[in-house]
């Protein structure tokens, strides 16, 4: 009987460990592979339990979260109305939205655009009281309406201090702001440098009015809060809705008519209301389709000097209409968010359209300020809840805090 040669013998010794060492790497990569297979979404009981981890730690007075993500809803309260009350926030307590009231005034810029009324590309002069003239740019730049609503108008954040004993949200009125712009000198050219710009916005709400012929009050309820049963959604709040407005543990003043301020951070709601907002914005069924390009980015950083006051939740990739994109949108990680604060509230409304998931959280101060980064921990939560891995904390950047500092005191010096 013939033996086989020792060559063949090695060629089959050699083929028997490589379709082994083949076997077992294959074995690897899904054992690897089995825990990503694995892990699963956040579920709205385990957000609940985290939520509620994030306000023990945080010092606020009262917190309520709102999830919306693929047809679920989870409306949570935590703490209290206001301290001592012994009642948790629920569905219809009464929030100020502060600056998140922007996202509402950009729909409505669009919703006019879709309809043909204006165009993002119109200057605000267009639609300036008679008599009054909107200041230009070095070079005759005027501001459009899109510049407005990127905070890239090279308008101030405020027009100034508020008067003493004014009521948040009150001043100015449309005939002080219309005085006071005619005489500015813009901060930089219109459309180069984005600065965040609280009077750009209503201004933008002016213009929002005027083209429609109605207070920007009558337009939000006709175009926004009717159509979506928004009923707790308002800038004149009722005597009974004011009973329900979450406090903090100072004195806020009183909740009255915010139609002065209406577009910039005005708008009171419920997380009722915020939950069929983030449904609307997320195109869940039973809502009417938001405007096509709502969470479209318009300008990118890299086309810009410099920016200011938009990185509260994050370093921004990209700046839309009132919203801030954050993360990379080239992955599944980057969302659109809006942040707002002011008169004893922190608001934050983020959402992953992606993964047809969004949240609101709203909070009231507490007596020794924040002991957590709320829009850093609702970005964790959002990503968990998307199943999708959690964008890395904003960079530090203390020398830029130490200069806007210096350049807060030389105005103030300049100023007295």
């Amino acid at each position: 009987m013939t033996k086989p040669s020792p060559t063949l013998e090695s060629c089959a010794a050699a083929q028997s460990r490589a379709v082994a060492r083949l076997f077992f790497a294959l074995a690897l990569a899904l054992t690897l592979a089995l825990p990503l297979r694995a892990q699963q979404p956040l579920s709205l009981a385990e957000a609940d339990q985290r939520a509620a981890a994030l306000f023990q730690q945080s010092g606020f007075t009262g917190m309520v979260m709102v999830i919306v993500r693929n047809g679920e809803v989870s409306i949570k309260g935590y703490g209290e109305t206001y301290p001592g009350s012994g009642v948790r926030p629920d569905a219809n307590s009464l929030l100020r939205l502060c600056s998140v009231s922007k996202v509402f005034t950009t729909d409505l810029l669009l919703k006019q655009v879709g309809e043909g009324k204006l165009s993002l590309d119109d200057p605000l002069q267009r639609f300036a009281p008679r008599g009054k003239v909107v200041p230009l740019g070095p070079a005759g730049q005027r501001i459009t309406l899109l510049e407005l609503a990127t905070h890239t108008s090279g308008l101030p954040r405020e027009v100034s201090s508020y008067p003493k004993h004014t009521p948040h949200f009150t001043f100015p009125d449309k005939d002080f702001r219309w005085t006071w712009l005619p005489v500015q000198h813009l901060k930089t050219a219109p459309g180069t440098a984005a600065f965040y710009s609280n009077i750009g916005f209503d201004l933008l709400g002016d213009a929002l009015a005027s083209a429609n012929h109605r207070t920007y009050a009558q337009l939000l309820d006709e175009q926004l809060l009717r159509p979506l049963a928004l009923y707790n959604t308002t800038l004149v709040p009722s005597q009974q809705q004011c009973s329900r407005l979450l406090r903090g543990n100072r004195d806020e003043g009183p909740c009255t008519d915010t139609q002065p301020s209406g577009p910039s951070g005005g708008l009171y709601s419920t997380p009722a209301d915020m939950a069929r907002f983030l449904g609307y914005l997320l195109r869940e069924p039973g809502f009417p389709a938001p405007p096509a390009d709502d969470l479209a980015v318009h300008i990118r950083p890299a086309q810009l000097k410099t920016m200011d006051g938009l990185s509260h939740a994050g370093d921004p990739t990209g700046i839309g209409l009132a919203w801030i994109q954050i993360g990379d949108p080239a992955t599944p990680s980057a969302i659109i968010e809006k942040t707002g604060g002011g008169a004893g509230f922190s608001t934050y409304l983020a959402l992953s359209p992606a993964r047809q998931t969004g949240v609101f959280v709203a909070v009231s101060d507490g007596e020794k300020g924040w002991r957590v980064d709320l829009f850093h921990e609702a970005n964790d939560l959002l990503a968990a809840l998307a199943n999708v891995p959690p964008l890395p904390p904003k960079a530090p950047r203390p020398h830029l805090a130490r200069k806007h500092k210096s350049a807060r005191k030389r105005r103030k010096s300049a100023k007295s």
